[in-house]
């Protein structure tokens, strides 16, 4: 397997035909993750596959009794009745393996016939304080002219000047060039720690996209416990990452 090389490994053949997927990898915040860890668990997804390369940190993430891989694969039904996969990762991935990325994630929701892809970030507002509101606006853009109908039909705000980064931009730039349907969600964060109220707000705007209730009450009522929580799992992996790995990977944007 070549260094930069991402291979994405099914456990299992799981029918994901017109299926939404979520494409959860860390940015401003960790909007990203803590929204798709969200949806696992308000979901009930369960593990169908994980996304492996030589470049990822050497470690397993415990949970529950578990060892689970650095990024992961979930899958199952919202309770509208559609299908639903969820790629999720605490770990930011080196700026040389973000294409490949892309293009992973993209060949396998092509391949499986999926229908739309969601990628949530998080966005640094010039000279507006953040940390100072109790909840954080979100935009969103699409990849098509259909993805873009889609959006204005549910009046969702579009984001229409700037630059994204990472996973997502390059998602985005996929999407147009193979005429597939991506969203990328865009919700004000605060850039020095994670942002479960801006989470909550992306999870909003996916809610809209997909026709899905998505109770995010919870999200907001613990936003403080699963901030120390992420901020704790942040300094213990990192002693490992920077033990197991030379040089050091970006964790956490």
């Amino acid at each position: 397997m070549h260094m930069d090389e991402v291979k994405i490994i099914d456990f299992e053949e799981v029918d994901l035909q017109d299926a939404t997927v979520i494409a959860g990898f860390p940015s401003i915040g960790l909007v990203s993750t803590i929204a798709a860890n969200y949806l696992i668990d308000a979901l009930n997804l369960r593990q169908i596959g994980s996304v492996n390369s030589p470049q990822f940190p050497a470690l397993s993430v415990v949970h529950t009794g578990e060892p689970l891989s650095p990024v992961r694969i979930y899958a199952g039904e919202h309770n509208s009745g559609g299908k639903i996969a969820v790629f999720v990762s605490e770990f930011k991935p080196k700026p040389n393996l973000i294409n490949a990325i892309s293009d992973a994630i993209m060949k396998w929701a092509t391949d499986k016939h999926c229908k739309l892809l969601i990628s949530p970030e998080g966005m640094v507002v010039e000279g507006k304080g953040v940390e100072e509101e109790q909840t954080a606006e979100a935009y969103a853009i699409g990849s098509t002219e259909r993805a873009r109908n889609m959006l204005t039909s549910k009046k969702i705000a579009q984001f229409k000047n700037g630059i994204i980064a990472g996973v997502s931009g390059v998602l985005l730039n996929r999407g147009k060039q193979c005429s597939f349907d991506v969203v990328s969600i865009l919700a004000e964060a605060h850039p020095n720690y994670p942002d479960a109220r801006a989470a909550a707000a992306a999870i909003n705007v996916m809610g809209l996209i997909m026709d899905v209730e998505i109770n995010v009450t919870p999200l907001y009522e613990e936003s403080e416990r699963i901030e120390r929580q992420l901020q704790k799992f942040h300094k213990q992996a990192k002693p490992m990452v920077s033990a197991t790995q030379s040089p050091q990977p970006g964790m956490y944007g």
